[in-house]
């Protein structure tokens, strides 16, 4: 029992040993081993690998995939005419040489990005102080982002002291006001459409107007001459209707006088209530009421 006791226990610290002493490189990773707190080697490939049991030497990894740095502060940046503006930005950059980047900026990315990030934000101030805000906004954007790249890239790669980190990409995802100026601007805006608004409103209502007088003008013309065109038929048609009676009239002057008695007769009495009173004695009156043509006859009788 003994014997087989120690074997157990002499296979396990064994088992212990050898899984302190080996360990994997992910294909995404560096693997870094230090001895004694100083790097002793540094692995890039993917694989099984060998090293001395701790605290000899002990292994830490770095990521080598792109990484990305979004901008995380929103403070305000000064263009050329004193305008204050708001930038965001991300930057995609790499791990290259993990000896110096350790050695030089930090043991793990997060050292590395917080660095990074001054090192922007001191470039685009740099560069925003010499743009007016129109450029920054279309003209010479790819250019800020461009020179922005450059000095950054200046400093990680210059001095004694490279970070030892590649700059991929710099982009900007938005340019604004700060608030304060951004609601002036937007009042500005506001009043600038309202101004328009009110000037097409304002020549709206001259050309209505102006249609409607048109209108109006074009009306009294046609009423004009439609009124016009109504009198001479009318005075065509009452001049016609006298020539009809004139020529009716002259061929029986009798019933032409006793017809005119009649119309004489009819306009005096407009009332139902109106009484004519006549005198037996006169016979003027009731000759006007025997037609002519009756008169003769009892004259021949």
């Amino acid at each position: 029992m003994n014997k087989i006791g120690f074997w157990v226990t002499s296979l396990l610290i064994a088992l212990a040993l050898a899984s302190s002493m080996l360990f994997v490189v992910d294909q995404r990773q560096f693997g870094v081993v230090y001895a004694l707190g100083q790097i002793k080697e540094v692995i890039t490939e993917p694989g099984l690998n060998v090293k001395l049991p701790p605290p000899f030497q002990n292994v830490r990894y770095i990521d080598k995939r792109l990484l990305t740095l979004d901008s995380s502060d929103t403070e305000s940046m000064l263009t050329a005419e004193k305008q204050r503006v708001v930038i965001d930005w991300y930057v995609r950059w790499r791990i290259s040489d993990p000896s110096a980047y350790i050695r030089n900026v930090g043991p793990d990315e997060a050292a590395g990005a917080m660095q990074l990030n001054r090192v922007v934000r001191n470039s685009f101030q740099e560069e925003v102080n010499r743009r007016t805000v129109r450029e920054l906004l279309s003209v010479k954007r790819d250019a800020l982002m461009s020179d922005v790249k450059r000095e950054v890239l200046e400093a990680v790669r210059g001095g004694a002291k490279p970070w030892g980190i590649d700059i991929v990409d710099v982009r900007i995802t938005r340019i604004d006001y700060v608030e304060a100026i951004t609601a002036s601007v937007y009042g500005r805006m506001e009043a600038e459409r309202q101004r328009v608004a009110n000037e097409l409103r304002s020549t709206g209502a001259a050309e209505a107007e102006k249609i409607r007088a048109d209108a109006d003008k074009q009306r009294d013309v046609i009423v004009a001459n439609a009124y016009r065109d109504a009198q001479k038929v009318k005075g065509d048609g009452d001049a016609q209707a006298a020539r009809i009676y004139a020529d009716a009239f002259g061929r029986d002057p009798g019933f032409a006088q006793f017809y005119r008695s009649l119309d004489a007769y009819k306009a005096s009495f407009s009332k139902k209530s109106d009484v004519m009173v006549i005198d037996p004695s006169s016979t003027e009156f009731l000759k006007n009421f025997v037609a002519p043509g009756a008169a003769a006859a009892r004259g021949k009788q």
